[in-house]
Protein backbone atom coordinates (compact mmCIF):
# COMPACT_ATOMS: atom_id res chain seq x y z
CA UNK A 1 0.00 0.00 0.00
CA UNK A 2 1.70 3.15 -0.82
CA UNK A 3 1.20 6.19 1.45
CA UNK A 4 1.62 9.56 1.10
CA UNK A 5 1.92 12.98 2.97
CA UNK A 6 0.30 15.85 2.28
CA UNK A 7 -1.08 19.11 4.08
CA UNK A 8 -5.05 18.70 2.79
CA UNK A 9 -7.54 21.00 3.46
CA UNK A 10 -10.34 18.60 5.58
CA UNK A 11 -13.76 18.70 5.05
CA UNK A 12 -16.56 18.92 7.96
CA UNK A 13 -19.79 18.51 8.04
CA UNK A 14 -21.65 21.91 6.99
CA UNK A 15 -25.32 23.27 7.94
CA UNK A 16 -27.83 23.27 4.99
CA UNK A 17 -27.65 26.71 2.95
CA UNK A 18 -30.52 28.77 3.90
CA UNK A 19 -31.79 29.83 -0.18
CA UNK A 20 -34.73 32.51 0.10
CA UNK A 21 -36.88 32.34 -3.55
CA UNK A 22 -38.59 35.44 -3.59
CA UNK A 23 -41.44 35.42 -6.01
CA UNK A 24 -45.04 35.83 -6.81
CA UNK A 25 -45.57 33.17 -8.54
CA UNK A 26 -46.74 30.15 -6.75
CA UNK A 27 -46.30 27.12 -9.09
CA UNK A 28 -42.83 28.61 -9.93
CA UNK A 29 -42.04 28.73 -6.00
CA UNK A 30 -43.44 25.15 -5.32
CA UNK A 31 -41.49 23.62 -7.79
CA UNK A 32 -38.03 25.54 -6.71
CA UNK A 33 -38.61 24.59 -2.93
CA UNK A 34 -38.96 20.93 -3.89
CA UNK A 35 -36.16 20.77 -5.73
CA UNK A 36 -34.08 22.99 -3.32
CA UNK A 37 -35.02 20.72 -0.87
CA UNK A 38 -34.06 17.52 -2.57
CA UNK A 39 -30.76 19.08 -3.07
CA UNK A 40 -30.22 19.18 0.70
CA UNK A 41 -30.76 23.15 0.66
CA UNK A 42 -32.84 25.19 3.07
CA UNK A 43 -35.42 27.13 1.20
CA UNK A 44 -37.38 29.64 2.44
CA UNK A 45 -40.28 31.55 0.15
CA UNK A 46 -41.76 34.72 -0.12
CA UNK A 47 -44.06 36.64 -2.63
CA UNK A 48 -43.67 40.18 -2.20
CA UNK A 49 -41.31 42.53 -1.18
CA UNK A 50 -42.73 42.93 2.35
CA UNK A 51 -42.51 39.33 3.12
CA UNK A 52 -39.15 38.95 1.20
CA UNK A 53 -37.67 42.14 3.62
CA UNK A 54 -39.17 40.69 6.34
CA UNK A 55 -37.12 37.58 5.85
CA UNK A 56 -33.78 39.59 5.72
CA UNK A 57 -34.96 40.97 8.95
CA UNK A 58 -36.10 37.51 10.98
CA UNK A 59 -33.80 35.50 9.54
CA UNK A 60 -31.06 36.29 6.68
CA UNK A 61 -30.42 33.78 3.61
CA UNK A 62 -27.24 32.44 2.48
CA UNK A 63 -28.39 33.34 -1.41
CA UNK A 64 -31.47 34.78 -2.46
CA UNK A 65 -33.12 33.85 -5.87
CA UNK A 66 -35.15 37.07 -7.02
CA UNK A 67 -38.14 37.67 -9.31
CA UNK A 68 -38.10 41.75 -9.72
CA UNK A 69 -41.55 42.07 -10.67
CA UNK A 70 -43.48 41.76 -7.98
CA UNK A 71 -47.08 42.46 -6.85
CA UNK A 72 -46.11 45.67 -4.18
CA UNK A 73 -42.97 46.41 -5.40
CA UNK A 74 -39.40 45.92 -7.43
CA UNK A 75 -37.43 43.30 -6.50
CA UNK A 76 -35.03 45.83 -6.45
CA UNK A 77 -35.52 47.17 -3.41
CA UNK A 78 -35.19 43.37 -2.20
CA UNK A 79 -31.54 43.67 -3.75
CA UNK A 80 -30.57 47.33 -2.12
CA UNK A 81 -31.38 45.50 1.50
CA UNK A 82 -29.06 42.77 0.83
CA UNK A 83 -26.61 44.60 -0.14
CA UNK A 84 -26.58 46.20 3.36
CA UNK A 85 -24.14 44.83 6.15
CA UNK A 86 -23.51 41.38 5.53
CA UNK A 87 -23.93 41.54 1.57
CA UNK A 88 -25.94 38.52 0.61
CA UNK A 89 -25.37 36.32 -3.18
CA UNK A 90 -28.13 36.84 -4.98
CA UNK A 91 -29.29 35.16 -8.60
CA UNK A 92 -32.10 37.45 -10.42
CA UNK A 93 -34.63 36.40 -12.72
CA UNK A 94 -35.64 38.20 -15.12
CA UNK A 95 -38.44 37.81 -18.34
CA UNK A 96 -36.51 38.00 -21.55
CA UNK A 97 -37.83 41.05 -22.72
CA UNK A 98 -36.50 42.69 -19.02
CA UNK A 99 -32.89 43.99 -19.83
CA UNK A 100 -33.24 47.30 -18.29
CA UNK A 101 -33.80 45.46 -15.10
CA UNK A 102 -31.61 42.94 -15.12
CA UNK A 103 -28.60 45.42 -16.30
CA UNK A 104 -29.96 47.44 -13.01
CA UNK A 105 -29.82 44.77 -10.93
CA UNK A 106 -26.41 43.70 -12.11
CA UNK A 107 -25.12 47.23 -11.42
CA UNK A 108 -26.52 47.01 -8.02
CA UNK A 109 -24.63 44.29 -7.05
CA UNK A 110 -26.70 40.72 -8.37
CA UNK A 111 -23.91 37.70 -8.76
CA UNK A 112 -26.31 36.12 -11.33
CA UNK A 113 -29.25 36.28 -13.41
CA UNK A 114 -31.98 33.79 -15.17
CA UNK A 115 -34.08 34.30 -17.72
CA UNK A 116 -37.80 33.16 -17.38
CA UNK A 117 -38.55 30.43 -18.27
CA UNK A 118 -36.33 28.50 -16.66
CA UNK A 119 -35.48 24.35 -15.84
CA UNK A 120 -35.56 24.15 -12.29
CA UNK A 121 -32.31 22.06 -12.67
CA UNK A 122 -30.34 25.30 -14.28
CA UNK A 123 -31.59 27.27 -11.30
CA UNK A 124 -30.05 24.34 -8.71
CA UNK A 125 -27.24 24.32 -10.77
CA UNK A 126 -26.61 28.25 -11.18
CA UNK A 127 -26.73 28.21 -7.12
CA UNK A 128 -24.63 25.46 -6.12
CA UNK A 129 -22.01 27.33 -8.77
CA UNK A 130 -22.48 30.44 -6.93
CA UNK A 131 -21.71 28.65 -3.47
CA UNK A 132 -18.79 27.09 -4.93
CA UNK A 133 -17.48 30.38 -5.96
CA UNK A 134 -18.11 31.93 -2.93
CA UNK A 135 -16.49 29.30 -1.00
CA UNK A 136 -13.41 29.01 -3.36
CA UNK A 137 -12.99 33.23 -2.51
CA UNK A 138 -13.17 32.82 0.81
CA UNK A 139 -10.34 29.94 0.81
CA UNK A 140 -8.43 31.27 -0.95
CA UNK A 141 -8.28 34.32 1.11
CA UNK A 142 -7.77 31.65 4.33
CA UNK A 143 -5.70 29.99 2.34
CA UNK A 144 -3.05 33.08 2.42
CA UNK A 145 0.62 32.05 3.28
CA UNK A 146 -0.27 28.32 3.78
CA UNK A 147 2.15 26.36 2.39
CA UNK A 148 1.58 22.89 0.78
CA UNK A 149 3.77 19.89 1.14
CA UNK A 150 3.25 17.36 -1.54
CA UNK A 151 6.24 14.88 -0.61
CA UNK A 152 8.76 16.54 -3.02
CA UNK A 153 6.51 19.14 -3.92
CA UNK A 154 5.81 22.24 -2.20
CA UNK A 155 3.64 25.35 -3.04
CA UNK A 156 3.72 28.10 -1.12
CA UNK A 157 0.84 30.35 -1.45
CA UNK A 158 1.72 33.42 0.46
CA UNK A 159 4.93 33.91 -1.67
CA UNK A 160 3.40 32.55 -4.56
CA UNK A 161 6.78 29.87 -5.33
CA UNK A 162 6.57 26.61 -6.24
CA UNK A 163 9.64 24.56 -5.21
CA UNK A 164 10.30 20.91 -6.02
CA UNK A 165 13.31 18.91 -4.18
CA UNK A 166 13.68 22.72 -2.71
CA UNK A 167 15.16 24.04 -5.82
CA UNK A 168 12.93 27.08 -7.26
CA UNK A 169 10.18 25.99 -10.13
CA UNK A 170 9.39 29.15 -12.62
CA UNK A 171 5.67 28.89 -13.32
CA UNK A 172 3.18 31.09 -14.85
CA UNK A 173 0.22 32.42 -13.01
CA UNK A 174 -2.77 30.58 -14.49
CA UNK A 175 -0.34 27.47 -13.56
CA UNK A 176 0.11 28.43 -9.92
CA UNK A 177 -3.40 28.87 -9.58
CA UNK A 178 -4.05 25.72 -10.88
CA UNK A 179 -1.44 23.88 -8.73
CA UNK A 180 -2.48 25.68 -5.82
CA UNK A 181 -5.94 24.70 -6.18
CA UNK A 182 -5.31 21.19 -6.44
CA UNK A 183 -3.08 21.13 -3.61
CA UNK A 184 -5.55 22.91 -1.52
CA UNK A 185 -7.72 19.80 -2.63
CA UNK A 186 -4.61 17.19 -2.89
CA UNK A 187 -5.79 13.40 -3.21
CA UNK A 188 -9.41 14.80 -4.41
CA UNK A 189 -10.36 14.41 -7.81
CA UNK A 190 -11.97 17.67 -9.26
CA UNK A 191 -13.93 17.78 -12.88
CA UNK A 192 -12.80 19.88 -15.27
CA UNK A 193 -16.09 21.59 -14.63
CA UNK A 194 -15.04 21.82 -11.00
CA UNK A 195 -11.87 23.32 -11.51
CA UNK A 196 -13.41 26.00 -13.61
CA UNK A 197 -15.56 27.24 -10.79
CA UNK A 198 -13.10 27.00 -8.17
CA UNK A 199 -11.01 29.23 -9.92
CA UNK A 200 -13.39 31.44 -10.25
CA UNK A 201 -11.28 33.03 -13.24
CA UNK A 202 -10.64 36.33 -14.66
CA UNK A 203 -11.14 34.95 -18.38
CA UNK A 204 -7.40 33.67 -18.18
CA UNK A 205 -8.31 29.74 -18.40
CA UNK A 206 -10.70 28.33 -20.20
CA UNK A 207 -11.88 24.23 -20.74
CA UNK A 208 -9.94 24.09 -23.84
CA UNK A 209 -6.61 25.72 -22.63
CA UNK A 210 -6.74 23.83 -18.83
CA UNK A 211 -5.68 20.21 -20.09
CA UNK A 212 -2.54 22.58 -21.80
CA UNK A 213 -1.79 24.36 -18.84
CA UNK A 214 -1.52 20.91 -16.73
CA UNK A 215 0.71 19.24 -19.45
CA UNK A 216 3.14 22.68 -18.98
CA UNK A 217 2.88 22.00 -15.54
CA UNK A 218 3.81 18.22 -16.08
CA UNK A 219 7.10 18.86 -17.84
CA UNK A 220 8.13 21.15 -14.58
CA UNK A 221 7.48 19.18 -12.01
CA UNK A 222 7.12 15.43 -13.15
CA UNK A 223 9.69 13.45 -13.17
CA UNK A 224 8.98 11.55 -16.30
CA UNK A 225 6.35 14.00 -17.70
CA UNK A 226 5.02 10.74 -20.17
CA UNK A 227 4.07 9.35 -16.57
CA UNK A 228 2.70 11.68 -14.11
CA UNK A 229 2.54 10.40 -10.34
CA UNK A 230 1.71 13.91 -8.92
CA UNK A 231 -0.36 15.44 -11.91
CA UNK A 232 -2.73 12.67 -12.49
CA UNK A 233 -5.27 12.05 -14.78
CA UNK A 234 -8.55 10.07 -13.77
CA UNK A 235 -10.36 9.43 -16.77
CA UNK A 236 -13.35 10.38 -17.37
CA UNK A 237 -13.13 12.30 -14.78
CA UNK A 238 -10.56 14.82 -14.24
CA UNK A 239 -7.28 15.82 -12.11
CA UNK A 240 -6.21 15.26 -8.61
CA UNK A 241 -2.65 16.17 -7.02
CA UNK A 242 -1.56 12.86 -5.81
CA UNK A 243 0.16 12.60 -2.26
CA UNK A 244 0.81 8.90 -2.19
CA UNK A 245 4.39 8.25 -2.94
Amino acid sequence: MRTGNANVVTNTAVVAKRVLVVDDEAEITEILEGYLRKESFDPAIAGTVEGALAELDQRPPDLIVLDIGLPDGSGLDVLRKANEGRRIPTIVLTTRSDEVDRIIGLELGADDYIAKPFSPREVVARIRALFRRIDAVASGAQAQGAVYRIRDLEINEGAHEVRMHGKPVVVRPAEFRILALLARHAGQVLSRSQMLDLLHDDGSIFERTLDRHINHLRHKIEPDPAKPTYLVTVYGIGYKLDPAE
